[in-house]
């Protein structure tokens, strides 16, 4: 429905706005990954909760108690290995590199899509896919020749484990809303397990994350419940120009020409499938 299409499109760019602050915010951490990441976790999920009981939504986890299951695997994905494995990265490699890389989330979203949830791919969509690929090529070599940094091959898997909690979640029977709060909730709670080592830390920058978190993981399954998988992931892919540009502003980072070519062509393989209609084959 044209309806649908059009709202789920809209939500995902809301998410793309929010979601260029959010490697700004990680590198500018003090604090542990695994504390920071916890924090910005289990306080996004109260934030959550709050909305839950407000709109009644609650009410389905009691009414459809199986699905718990599939949000616990949703948060242990998308939320405890992934934001592990983001945070770290970022720690690891640059806020601009973060950006940039972690959109290759597209490409494992055709790879999912396709396998799982039997959505369709179009010979332009398989040349979008390969414009991302060269693209995140030229961002990660960086004219050094063939050589990853640890950082930039924690941000590499990161996209990964979101899309199979992304698939999971899309298969879920509860609302965006229930989904993102129960994925935070379990999510959250598994990352404390790390933290009991680490330590726990409560910083301002937590916060706003958590609140970032909450906005566009509510935004983000409302987006997909709408349109394709691949496509919601894509019309993402334009954030990290906000965030570039954040980054060299506020951090003082400096963009390359291999940033620049390669976010190009990340860009114009993201426009190629935004503008496709979601089907399935």
């Amino acid at each position: 429905m044209p309806g649908r299409e059009s709202e789920g499109t809209l939500t995902a760019f809301i998410v793309l706005l929010l979601l260029s602050l959010e490697p700004v915010v990680i590198k500018a951490n003090p604090v542990s990954p695994f504390a920071f990441a916890s924090t910005a976790s289990l306080f996004a999920s109260c934030l959550l909760w709050k909305a839950l009981f407000a709109t009644g939504k609650a009410n389905e986890i009691r009414e459809k108690p199986w699905e718990l299951g599939k949000t616990f695997l949703t948060g242990l994905f998308a939320t405890a290995v992934a934001y592990s494995l983001f945070t770290y990265g970022t720690r690891l490699s640059t806020a601009i590199n973060s950006a940039i890389l972690t959109r290759f989330e597209v490409f494992y979203s055709f790879l999912i899509g396709w396998l799982f949830l039997r959505e369709r791919i179009t010979p332009k969509g398989a040349f979008s896919a390969l414009a991302l690929v060269s693209g995140v090529f030229l961002v990660v070599t960086g004219g050094r020749g063939i050589t990853v940094r640890e950082g930039d091959l924690l941000l590499l898997l990161t996209p990964l484990f979101w899309q199979i909690g992304h698939a999971i979640a899309k298969g879920t029977a509860y609302s965006p809303l229930t989904i993102a709060t129960l994925r935070n909730t379990f999510g959250g709670l598994l990352l404390l397990i790390p933290v009991l080592k680490t330590g726990f830390a409560f910083t301002p920058l937590a916060l706003a994350e958590g609140v970032i978190i909450a906005l566009t993981q509510s935004l983000w399954y409302y987006s997909i419940a709408r349109i394709n998988l691949s496509k919601a992931t894509a019309v993402l892919t334009p954030s990290p120009v906000l965030s570039v540009v954040v980054s060299m502003v506020i951090l003082g980072e400096r963009a390359t020409a291999y940033h620049v070519a390669g976010l190009t062509l990340i860009i114009a393989g993201t426009l190629l499938v935004a503008l496709e209609k979601s089907g399935r084959r």
